[in-house]
């Protein structure tokens, strides 16, 4: 109960109180305590000129003491006093709603699913207000030539100002329905629990005659950049709705399907295969048949013809239907670097017919890998059309058409990271038939910068920062003296780690770095430096740990003088290593490379294995090798003893680690890309290799070597028609 006093001047002599002792709801202005009694029996004692407005329960009761003579007066008063109490009411109200609706939309925007539940909370529905569409100018969009100063700002700090901005999103800026979705029917058909599409952006399914609710789909259209309903975001298909799924297909014209997640992922069912692996299978009304299939460094093509069953008109029609599995997003975070997703969202847009349905763009959920590919996708072509980006502004209109798109503050990151990429060094990639005419370019003199094209990228590569402080474990006082060049020490994110030997600390270093970026290949590559005297037997405790059967030795053992590499095989015999041995078993020399055939034997497990050793001796002591003919060679025959032994990580070293070993890693890589798409990219290949061990092809001539080695494979191989 509460009392609202407001005291008008009268003249009049206040009338005396009623003898009958009274109790007053209003707060006493004295400091003798009275109980409180109900307001509309409660006696009123004020002087005149009071009135007294009671508000309970939201009623009101008012009570008036006046004087005869100021009817007029009051009158007024009682109106203002009454309007005021009215305004007081509509604010709280208000502020009551306010708070339920922003409580409403504070859920965490970053949570992890499981299959039927996310991990953190179990939402059983979508929160379907949070904030207003974005009228938050906090983060307005960036102009491109500020993109690079603003990521740096905002990636300090641990990503402090990204994590505010990610969570400033509104997590569902609308008010919104999910009725279907929410139906008892349905509900099989979801997924998660708490991703369902919106009924006013929902995909509709023809309904199928006799079966209730059989247009329903967890599908949502979703906008492109100044393109409506560019994209269909669905979540992974599950045994359930696999029918739907084609349906959806068949009846939206879609020609392009992008698949952003693996069947499995740390053991769980992510998506249900919903594609023949070979011939046809016929899913409801619509058969699916294989028509070819391309596997490829970051991702697999595949396309299919499909057709519907039983046309009545007799021509069944076939189309052609382009799937894009993008099979290198890791089980946790986010990809490495953005370049595979820059590449393979080009291939995306270049096969995409003109006048197709929409992209169906599908995750697990259809939210998190779903909602980052679209926004690159959208943040991409305004950046061509404005020369700036709005990742916020997009993000909050495509959660008003499906909640939760883009899901972790990592992701929302990962966007701004691929934007820059872009922004700073545009598309690399060449068909093999314009390599020749882009060298011709590369070595012409650019206006007003004082150097050649592959100078002026080559520093571009030297540009990028040398991250010291993640090279903790290499700079520890214990490892120092097992580096043989200081610059040059492995980041900690992907050092190679061999077990530590009993009652010994920090014996589990060696300095050699996971390489990382081979088709198919996880840790393609162990890079490591030319082992000192006193790690040879840590050098084979590596070889034995990883199972490397193949090594590339790049230097001889004494160069100009110098030590570059200790000797760490026998010559003859046998050597031992604390627990290794190590026997050569036979000797060949070819034309610019001897093959060792090594058995490393674990005397404390009782275990052999065949080593395979490529000592290559055409790099010169000064600069680089004449031509490209040995490299090639050297190459082939590793990689056909990688095919011959089962692909573990192949072995590469130098002297440092770097110059030459980069080199041999780079051309390995491009080559291989070459033979199978008909493309390279020298760039990013060398740009992919410095991020994950520094100095990686660390001289202009050993970068201009690649190019000039490719060249050489091309003009060599008589199918070079194929490339065209």
């Amino acid at each position: 109960l509460t009392t609202v006093k407001t005291t008008v001047l009268a003249t009049a002599e206040a009338p005396k109180p009623d003898p009958t002792p009274t109790q007053s709801t209003s707060e006493p202005e004295t400091d003798t305590p009275s109980a409180p009694t109900d307001a509309t029996t409660a006696d009123i004692s004020e002087p005149p000129g009071t009135i007294c407005v009671f508000i309970c329960n939201c009623s009101l009761t008012t009570h008036f003491v006046l004087d005869s003579d100021d009817t007029a007066v009051m009158a007024v008063m009682v109106a203002l006093s009454s309007l005021l109490v009215i305004v007081f009411i509509i604010i709280v109200l208000y502020m009551l709603r306010f708070k339920k609706y922003k409580q409403a939309g504070s859920h965490s925007n970053s949570f992890r699913l499981t299959n039927g539940r996310a991990d953190d909370t179990e939402l059983q529905s979508v929160p379907l207000l949070a904030r207003s569409p974005s009228t938050n100018r906090k983060y307005p969009p960036l102009p491109v030539d500020k993109l690079e100063e603003e990521m740096n700002r905002r990636m300090a700090d641990d990503n402090k100002l990204f994590r505010e901005e990610f969570n400033a999103l509104p997590v569902c800026p609308i008010q919104a329905s999910c009725d279907a979705a929410s139906k008892e029917e349905n509900k099989e058909k979801n997924r998660y629990v708490n991703i369902l599409p919106y009924d006013h952006s929902r995909v509709h399914l023809t309904s199928l005659e006799g079966v209730p609710d059989s247009d329903y789909i967890n599908a949502s259209y979703i906008n492109g950049y100044q393109e409506k309903n560019k994209f269909i975001a669905a979540q992974g298909p599950k045994e359930e709705t696999l029918n739907d799924f084609w349906r959806m297909i068949w009846e939206q014209n879609t020609a392009t399907i992008v698949m952003v997640t693996n069947l499995k992922e740390r053991k769980e069912c992510k998506c249900a295969q919903y594609w023949p692996d070979q011939g046809c299978w016929t899913y409801g009304n619509i058969r699916v048949s294989v028509e070819d299939m391309m596997i490829l460094v970051d991702y697999t093509i595949r396309k299919f013809c499909i057709q519907q069953v039983g046309d009545v008109s007799g021509k069944k029609p076939q189309r052609l239907v382009t799937q894009f599995h993008f099979t290198s997003w890791p089980d946790f975070g986010v990809p490495f670097t953005p370049i595979g997703m820059l590449k393979f969202l080009k291939k995306v847009k270049t096969y995409n017919p003109q006048y197709a349905g929409p992209i169906v763009v599908h995750c697990s959920a259809g939210v998190g890998r779903t909602g980052t590919f679209i926004v690159i996708d959208a943040m991409l072509d305004m950046m061509g059309a404005e020369r700036k980006v709005d990742v916020f502004g997009f993000v909050t209109r495509i959660r008003a058409q499906r909640c939760q798109m883009v899901q972790t503050d990592m992701q929302y990151v990962f966007i701004f990271q691929a934007l820059l990429e872009h922004y700073l060094y545009g598309d690399t990639e060449l068909e093999v038939t314009s390599l020749e005419s882009h060298l011709n370019k590369l070595y012409a003199p650019l206006p007003g910068a004082g150097c050649g094209g592959l100078e002026a990228e080559f520093k571009k590569l030297t540009s990028i920062k040398i991250q010291n402080d993640k090279m903790r474990t290499g700079n520890l006082p214990a490892n120092m003296k097992k580096n043989r060049v200081l610059q040059i020490i492995p980041y900690e994110f992907n050092r190679v780690i061999i077990p530590v030997k009993r009652g010994e600390e920090n014996t589990d270093y060696i300095n050699a770095s996971f390489i990382d970026f081979i088709q198919m290949q996880k840790d393609s590559y162990m890079a490591c430096q030319g082992p000192l005297q006193h790690t040879i037997e840590d050098f084979w405790r590596m070889i034995w740990e990883w199972r490397s059967c193949s090594i590339v030795t790049l230097t001889e053992l004494e160069e100009r003088g110098q030590e570059k590499c200790a000797q760490y095989w026998s010559s003859d015999g046998v050597m031992v290593c604390g627990d290794m041995s190590i026997e050569l078993k036979r000797e060949e020399e070819s034309e610019s490379y001897t093959v060792r055939d090594l058995l490393v034997t674990n005397n404390r497990e009782n275990k052999s294995r065949a080593v395979r050793q490529f000592h290559f001796h055409g790099w010169p002591e000064v600069g680089i090798p004449s031509d490209g003919k040995g490299m090639i060679n050297i190459i082939a025959a590793v990689q056909k003893q990688q095919q011959q032994s089962g692909n573990h990580p192949i072995t590469v070293h130098c002297s440092a680690g770097a110059g030459r070993t980069g080199t041999f890693c780079a051309l390995s890589t491009v080559l291989e890309r070459v033979k199978a798409e008909g493309i390279l990219d020298v760039f990013q290949t060398v740009k992919s290799l410095r991020l994950q061990r520094p100095h990686m092809v660390q001289t202009l001539e050993q970068y201009e070597f690649c190019y000039k080695v490719v060249q050489e494979y091309i003009d060599a191989f008589s199918d070079y028609a194929n490339f065209k």
